[in-house]
C-alpha cells in the first residue's frame, strides 16, 4: 500500500497544476489516499482511482473560477 500511495503522490506532484492534482497534495493525507485506493493492485490503477475521486471537485472549482472574471 505504501508504494501505491507514493506513486499517487509522485504523480500528483508531477501534475500539480493539471486536472486538480494540487487538491491531492494540499488536502489529502496518506490515510485518505489509502482509503480511496484500497482495492488498487497497480500504481496506474491507484492513480486512476484517485483521479476519479478528485475530478468532480476539480471540475466544480474550474467552473467557479471561470465565472470570477
Amino acid at each position: 500500500m505504501e508504494a501505491l500511495i507514493a506513486a499517487v503522490k509522485k504523480h500528483a506532484l508531477a501534475n500539480y497544476e493539471k486536472q486538480g492534482w494540487d487538491i491531492v497534495i494540499e488536502c489529502y493525507s496518506d490515510d485518505d489516499i489509502a482509503e480511496i485506493i484500497k482495492t488498487a493492485r497497480t500504481p496506474a490503477g491507484a492513480i486512476k482511482m484517485v483521479r476519479a475521486e478528485i475530478k468532480p471537485r476539480a471540475d466544480y472549482r474550474d467552473d467557479i473560477r471561470s465565472e470570477i472574471f
